[in-house]
């Protein structure tokens, strides 16, 4: 989770994609240069331990765009494969 946000602080529109469960990974991610995140705050997990296949994190993101603050509330899904983890869906609050 701290790295896929940290892949939208940066921009890295790459990680994200590759990070992404290819049965719900879009064929491309255009990124809003106008966002800038601020601040990650998990509120809680499910799962995700090390011997775990699944996690829930729910999480919110901070930002601030031309319109002002902003604050993205979000339960996302990962599971591992093969040892990696990858981000599945998501449900915003």
């Amino acid at each position: 989770m701290r790295s896929r946000y940290t892949a939208f602080a940066r921009g890295d529109a790459g990680y994200l994609l590759r990070s992404w469960h290819p049965s719900t990974r879009p064929e491309r991610l255009d990124l809003d240069d106008d966002v800038r995140w601020l601040r990650l705050d998990i509120l809680g997990k499910t799962g995700g331990g090390p011997f775990d296949t699944e996690g829930v994190v729910e999480f919110e993101a901070i930002h601030r765009d031309p319109t002002g603050r902003g604050v993205l509330h979000e339960r996302s899904r990962f599971v591992r494969e093969d040892g990696q983890w990858y981000y599945v869906d998501g449900v915003v609050a």
